[in-house]
């Protein structure tokens, strides 16, 4: 991979990408209809099989979710904190980090990407742990590339919080984070469930730390990730007074203020309220919401407060943070944010049951079991905006008993909808529950987001504290996709819920025809979740919103006949619909067109034989590029089972039609 002047690597501008830029694609004369089904037809039979012998005994899948290297350097930064890290530990992630710096000395969040500031100082950091030397060639690379961008005083507040918790930064000099912003009632701006659920188990036991502000001896110096070595930690000016910018920066003046004359017993009350919140929310296996990084949080504010390493609630997180890693054949270890199995298994039913898979397969009966014994049955924090709504619905993870989902449960019915169980009374039950939750969570807009009703304030994003990623769930096109297109199978096309529904998602449509795409990257996952969705609710194929799309669609199609978005398009206009073809948005495109009654247009034509022409002999597709996203832009994911399940649906509803309620196809079998 070559490095670019702009200190990206193997960037490239948006255009129309040829087949040559994905693994295992050669560019080829647009084949005959007749051809194009036959491969289809082989293609689907081949991925059936791929994606079978994935299954779990259990009968679940899951594909490794891949991020970036502050996951692993944060993990070795905690265990050097707790004093538990080990040299095997150690050399194995110092293995993975230093397989993903690029030749400029960098590290990017996704494949492809510039290089990120804040992921170079954690991943640098976390070489220096593990005995790299300072002047090694990649190490000096990577902190001349730092300096030049204003070193750590550059980067974000929670890369300056990890260095302050060895006093490599000032606690004196990031944003003040008290803990008695748990006693603000919910009705006060910043309480704690103004904040989006992942950030909100953030940011609980980052108040305890905040008070605390612990410093372990260095083990080594960081004088050369500064750009001035003689002002480490330089001042920022205030904005003006009459700015949110301005209030907000002297609200943390005066919160700093505040710390040093904090009243004893009210803080200790305050971190002790902090304490109780988060052990409450601890999970079965001892993590928080499995999530990574609120685990890693929580595990620190807890030993702060006198909780030692052997106490049961510390054994059991401290356990959990071992089944974040994954261990690769070239003895690397590489830390995942979060696990998918709910989400990969409702995805994959549905991919096989699309695909033509018997709906009383066994395998399909045993994902729906294993489903239904994943069903959350108690109140979570969701509860706080929505006190009378009974509980029911599916987390993403294996144990996320707090933080069910409204996409997943919207996916998951579908998914069930699609089996024959021999229990169809227990299946139906369960439907139900799920169904009148998500109906609950519908925000006052009409829409819904991913975890909360409502979660839409304006002020934690302006936090000083906040500069990394989204800290609110407000609603979204494609969450509000899966929902319609649930409660239209559910028979419920004409409730007043799913109407509301769809007339948000026709005035969100954008003036090029596409919708933004909140949890895939982006556009071209926006709309392959909304006009399927739309037709399910009786949109019409020609209805103009849908003809826009396909219009639209068609426009951003590459030369090679796939599709691709870079994840610049949240940031950049000239990267929407722009980038290398790849497998998952390739197959979310066809999902869109194939909905639309585009089935045998040139477009799908291509698209489809571009995912039989690119599918390894084995069955699957070969896909390097980000496709998810955790926060747009400052968090991505590459979900390694995205790029069987999608192409596996999209080739199955080619060949088999749209599939709808009650086994309902339109289309050729």
């Amino acid at each position: 991979m070559t490095a670019t002047t702009d200190g990206s690597a193997g960037a490239v501008e948006p255009r129309a990408a040829s087949a040559s830029d994905t693994t295992g694609s050669t560019t080829s004369a647009a084949p005959a209809a007749s051809d194009v089904r036959d491969a289809a037809a082989r293609a689907t039979r081949a991925s059936v099989e791929y994606l079978l012998a994935g299954q779990d005994a259990e009968g679940w899948w899951k594909g490794d979710l891949e991020t970036n290297v502050t996951m692993d350097a944060e993990d070795l930064l905690l265990r050097q904190f707790l004093g538990i890290l080990d040299p095997a530990t150690t050399a194995a992630a110092a293995l993975f980090i230093r397989g993903e710096q690029r030749e400029d000395g960098t590290w990017a969040t996704f494949y492809g990407g510039p290089g990120d500031l804040s992921a170079t100082i954690e991943a640098y950091v976390a070489l220096r742990l593990a005995g790299d030397a300072p002047d090694a060639a990649h190490m000096a690379r990577a902190s001349a590339w730092i300096r030049a961008r204003g070193g750590i005083a550059a980067s974000r507040v929670f890369t300056r919080i990890w260095l302050a918790l060895f006093g490599w930064w000032k606690w004196d000099d990031l944003p003040e984070l008290p803990p008695e912003l748990i006693f603000l009632p919910k009705w006060f701006p910043l309480n704690i469930y103004d904040f989006g659920c992942w950030a909100r188990q953030t940011i609980v036991p980052l108040t305890v730390v905040s008070a605390h502000r612990p410093v372990r001896p260095a083990p080594f110096a960081l004088d050369e990730l500064h750009a001035d070595a003689r002002t480490p930690n330089p001042v920022k000016p205030l904005a003006p007074a009459a700015s949110w910018e301005g209030f907000f920066q002297r609200l943390d003046k005066a919160l700093h203020a505040y710390h040093r004359v904090a009243p004893r017993r009210l803080r200790r009350a305050a971190m002790d309220s902090a304490a109780r919140w988060i052990i409450e929310r601890q999970e079965n296996d001892g993590c928080w919401g499995g999530i990574q990084p609120p685990a890693v949080y929580s595990v620190i504010a807890l030993h702060l407060l006198g909780y030692d390493l052997d106490h049961p609630v510390m054994r059991a997180g401290i356990a959990s943070l071992d089944r974040f890693a994954i261990h690769r054949e070239d003895g690397a270890r590489m830390i995942e944010a979060c696990q998918s199995p709910v989400w990969d298994t409702c995805l994959a039913t549905i991919a096989l049951a699309d695909a033509g898979l018997a709906p009383d397969h066994p395998a399909l009966v045993k994902a729906a079991d294993w489903m239904l014994g994943e069903e959350i049955v108690r109140r979570g924090d969701w509860a706080v905006r929505k006190p009378q709504l009974a509980p029911g619905g599916w987390a993403f993870e294996f144990h996320n008993d707090t933080y069910p989902d409204i996409d997943d449960t919207a996916e998951v019915i579908l998914a069930l909808r699609r089996v024959r169980h021999p229990d169809q009374t227990r299946v139906d039950a369960a439907i139900a529950r799920g169904a009148r939750w998500n109906l609950g969570m519908q925000s006052k807009n009409g829409a819904w987001g991913a975890f909360d009703a409502d979660n839409t304030s304006a002020f934690p994003n302006r936090l000083p504290f906040c500069d990394f990623g989204e800290v609110i769930d407000p609603p979204s096109a494609d969450v509000t996709a899966h929902v319609v297109e649930m409660l239209a199978w559910e028979g419920k096309a004409h409730h007043p819920r799913t109407r509301r529904g769809v007339e948000w998602l026709l005035a969100e449509q954008e003036a090029s025809g596409a919708w933004f795409g909140r949890w895939g990257v982006n556009y071209v996952y926006g709309t392959g979740s909304v006009v399927p969705a739309l037709t399910a609710a009786g949109l019409s194929t020609g209805h103009p919103a849908i003809r826009r799309a396909v219009a639209w669609l068609e426009s951003v199609q590459n030369d090679d006949g796939g599709w691709g978005e870079d994840l610049r398009s949240y940031r950049e206009q000239r990267w929407v619909g722009q980038g290398a073809s790849t497998a998952s948005q390739t197959a979310w495109a066809l999902l869109a067109l194939l909905a639309a009654g585009e089935r045998d247009s040139k477009a799908t034509e291509r698209g489809v034989a571009w995912l039989a022409e690119t599918q390894r002999e084995d069955g699957s597709w070969d896909e390097p590029y980000f496709t998810g996203t955790g926060f747009p832009w400052d968090f991505t994911i590459n979900y390694h089972l995205y790029r069987q399940v999608f192409p596996l649906t999209a080739l199955g509803r080619y060949v088999h039609g749209e599939p709808g309620p009650g086994g309902r196809r339109g289309g050729e079998g």
